[in-house]
């Protein structure tokens, strides 16, 4: 048996059936995990989540920022943007079993001193506090006021976290470090603008990995494609997954047990 993590899909269907191929992965022997952002920008989006969801138990995904906009667009009133591809989920005869298997993946998977998120963990933040949080937005995901959270996703306030935030405030933060997070400050401050590499780091905010922690879990996280799969200057255990296939990188698996990295090149 092997467990594999593998980094933004992004609708790249093509790479990620080739990638199995390769690993020679049998689900009912080996486990993958996916880092989040299944969805948007590539061509095959719908196919990636069909594939996904019929590896079952084999499969553990978090949600990234793309797969909560997709929920929101679909059930939160937001509008699609210019560059989505998303449309051909919308107008599936299957979406409401999709959608609905999507909406129920955490932002979080943990299995000793390992976590997955699809965009790392705060050195404020145990992994164990930082599950507990992510449980809050599973639970509200997973009810009738799910809509109206959906709703109110959208915004970069609050910047930082406190634990006296409540109501969508407090889920609005969640989300942001768990599917947004890049660059920080040392009191926690999320910055949002600044999206390349680490050259690109806005005065004062420096990558979340550079800054110690108080212990010492394994990080595994995506969204950051202009890292091409490194964290340099990195003070914690982390180790980055996208390496941006569908900008024509490609797709990685990190296998969890050797270190050993497997790649496919992009098609697009």
């Amino acid at each position: 048996m092997s467990t594999y993590a593998v980094g933004d899909l992004q609708g790249c269907h093509e790479e990620f059936v080739a990638l199995l191929e390769r690993l020679d992965f049998d689900p009912r022997r080996d486990r993958v995990w996916l880092a989040g952002d299944l969805v948007n920008r590539g061509r095959g989006s719908l196919d990636c989540l069909r594939e996904v969801m019929a590896l079952g138990d084999a499969a553990r995904v978090v949600l990234g920022n793309h797969d909560l906009h997709l929920l929101a667009v679909a059930r939160g009133g937001a509008r699609l943007k210019p560059k989505d591809t998303l449309e051909p989920i919308l107008a599936a005869p299957d979406r409401e079993r999709l959608l609905d298997w999507l909406q129920g993946r955490p932002l979080v998977v943990r299995q000793g001193d390992t976590l997955m998120s699809h965009a790392g963990l705060p050195p404020s933040w145990s992994p164990e506090r930082g599950e507990t949080l992510a449980d809050e937005v599973v639970e509200r995901l997973g009810s009738e006021r799910a809509g109206d959270f959906l709703e109110g996703l959208y915004g970069n306030q609050p910047a930082r976290w406190s634990d006296d935030l409540d109501g969508l405030d407090r889920l609005r933060v969640i989300v942001n470090v768990f599917t947004r997070m890049r660059f920080i400050a040392a009191d926690g401050t999320l910055e949002f603008g600044a999206k390349e590499g680490l050259s690109s780091a806005p005065p004062g905010f420096a990558p979340w990995f550079q800054y110690p922690r108080d212990d010492d879990p394994r990080l595994l996280f995506g969204h950051w494609a202009a890292l091409e799969g490194e964290t340099p200057g990195s003070r914690v255990r982390a180790e980055a997954l996208d390496t941006g296939c569908v900008w024509g990188g490609s797709l990685t698996a990190l296998d969890l047990d050797s270190g050993e990295r497997i790649g496919v090149p992009s098609r697009h």
